[in-house]
């Protein structure tokens, strides 16, 4: 007898509060403040058999929500095939390897297996990013990294903790090869104290309701977000889509690449290729196919936020695997900048094939870069090395209904900057300013929303900055008559002499010393609709406020 629709909406419930409460663990716990205060990471629930997505947090980072689902399918593959040790109970995982289903180096898997009555039930996972894990720049953000060994320590699955004791010359080897290395405690044990409360939740409810209701509405909550879908999707008229945007550069060749996306609709079904593409690229703007097909359900959640986090929600959409693109990289190729900008392109890719079809539902392109910037040298003050990570907003693009939100957080996620009072107290650095960048959004009968300026001071010691962003060449594309968005742009002031990148929003290894400052201005969300159409009311009020 199926289950009734009050018990499958509770059930359905609790398993998204598990996954909120493992969240919260992980950034109340968490010692890096990209962890504690941006938000900078995920927690889920996936299937013992194949690693397909069960639940996830509601204030998970959501390019996460392909990427582990492909983690940890990876991981229950090698495990079945002997190549991973078999686990037991009270083990963790962790793995950081982008080509096994994951992002960059920077972001750390754990994956903990749920047992109930002697076997696998599930797999609880999260994603945290680490702000260094090693290589040749502070903070992994290599711009011009030819090869994955010069953006870090490359781990493949292994159990860092062995029945819940931590692994201590594994933890060791981590360790000695990442920056900071003093501080990284605190985020391995946030991380897995946050499957620990995910495994106490996840318990209750199975005690609460019983194992075979349980599953059963997980059953059905799977092919409820698939049916959901696939209604959704038959908004679209059927027929081919077209679009293309651009990566400013890879961050060593100075010329764009294309994201050239052709999407075919056939009734409840939607089909994703990128196969005409630009070929592989030398820098670190390559994409692995987790993080690829990851970007395309996001968009696509942006696009139908109505649909439950499920794997049944992936299933009418079928992303053709782009081979001979940089949007499949395979090893050695660098992949840094894949999941905080390359990611967020294809995305833009997405919204811009669909909104003519969906001018209700899709928006003009957002800023689209998460403005990875890494600062890492010594402060003599407190007689320490440090790693500061620095992320940033845009603003949205304009849509049916009204402007753009100012400042918005990336397309891929929820993270946001931490505050700057935090950033003064943990590393040594001041801010001169930091606030609404008047004018950037593109005109358009709804306007986009304003990026965002800030000014950094190195205040002493010595340091080197380095940055992996986008939309420095190209700004946000409007859409349907609006305009672009203003273009990103990154200044470093040496010595009272301004420098700008060669490659606009990529470049590493700057060298700062006391008094030196940067100054980076983030893009603004393309317009909407013909600008001429814009209320004269609404026009009024830009110009009283400056934002035109």
């Amino acid at each position: 007898m199926p289950l009734d629709p009050i018990t499958q909406s509770v059930i359905q419930a609790g398993l998204e509060q598990v996954c909120d409460e493992m969240d919260l663990t992980f950034s109340r716990a968490a010692f890096s403040p990209i962890i504690a205060e941006a938000n900078d990471r995920a927690d889920g629930i996936y299937a013992a058999d194949d690693g397909s997505l069960i639940a996830q947090g509601r204030g998970g980072l959501p390019v996460f929500v392909g990427a582990m689902q492909y983690s940890t399918r990876t991981l229950v593959e090698m495990i079945a095939a002997g190549k991973v040790a078999a686990p037991k109970p009270d083990d963790i995982y962790i793995v950081n390897d982008p080509y096994l289903g994951g992002t960059h180096l920077m972001d750390v898997r754990f994956a903990r297996p749920f047992y109930r009555n002697g076997e696998i039930y599930c797999w609880l996972s999260n994603t945290g990013h680490w702000p260094d894990t090693g290589g040749v720049v502070p903070g992994g953000f290599s711009a011009s990294a030819t090869a994955v060994e010069q953006e870090g320590l490359r781990l493949p699955p292994v159990r860092l903790f062995k029945e819940g004791v931590l692994d201590e010359e594994i933890y060791s080897i981590i360790c000695s090869n990442i920056r900071v290395a003093e501080q990284r405690i605190g985020d391995v044990k946030a991380q897995a104290a946050a499957l620990m409360v995910g495994e106490d939740r996840l318990n209750a409810l199975l005690d609460r309701y019983g194992d075979d209701t349980v599953t059963e509405a997980i059953a059905e909550l799977r092919t409820r977000a698939s049916t959901q879908m696939s209604a959704f999707i038959d908004e679209i008229p059927d027929g081919q889509y077209k679009s293309t945007a651009w990566v400013d550069s890879d961050g060593v060749v100075n010329e764009p690449l294309a994201i050239n996306l052709i999407i075919d609709k056939t009734p409840g079904h939607l089909r994703f290729d990128f196969s005409e593409s630009s070929p592989p690229c030398m820098g670190p703007m390559n994409s692995v196919i987790a993080t690829t097909r990851s970007a395309v359900y996001l968009a696509m959640r942006h696009i139908f936020p109505e649909v439950p986090i499920s794997a049944g929600a992936f299933e009418p959409l079928e992303v053709l695997r782009p081979e001979n693109t940089f949007l499949d990289a395979h090893y050695p190729r660098p992949v840094s900048g894949c999941a905080a900008e390359v990611s967020q392109r294809i995305a833009e890719s997405v919204f811009a094939a669909l909104v003519e079809a969906l001018p209700n539902r899709v928006t003009a392109a957002p800023a689209g870069t998460s403005g990875n910037f890494g600062l890492g040298g010594h402060d003599p003050a407190r007689g320490r090395d440090f790693v500061m990570y620095q992320l940033s907003g845009g603003g949205y693009g304009g849509n049916a209904d009204h402007d753009g939100m100012a400042n918005g957080c990336s397309t891929i996620g929820i993270s946001k900057a931490p505050p700057v009072e935090i950033m003064e107290q943990n590393f040594p650095v001041l801010y001169h300013r930091y606030a609404l960048r008047e004018g950037s959004g593109g005109a358009g009968k709804h306007r986009g929303g304003l990026g965002l300026e800030y000014e950094i001071e190195l205040r002493r010691g010595d340091a080197t900055a380095s940055f992996v962003m986008d939309h420095g060449r190209y700004g946000p594309q409007g859409a349907l008559g609006g305009e672009d968005g203003a273009v990103n742009e990154v200044e470093v002031w040496r010595d009272g002499e301004m420098y700008i990148p060669k490659h606009l929003s990529k470049e590493q290894d700057i060298a700062l010393k006391a008094g030196d400052r940067v100054r980076v201005r983030t893009p603004g969300g393309g317009g909407y609709g013909n600008p001429a159409d814009r209320d004269p009311a609404l026009e009024a009020e830009d110009k009283r406020l400056g934002r035109t």
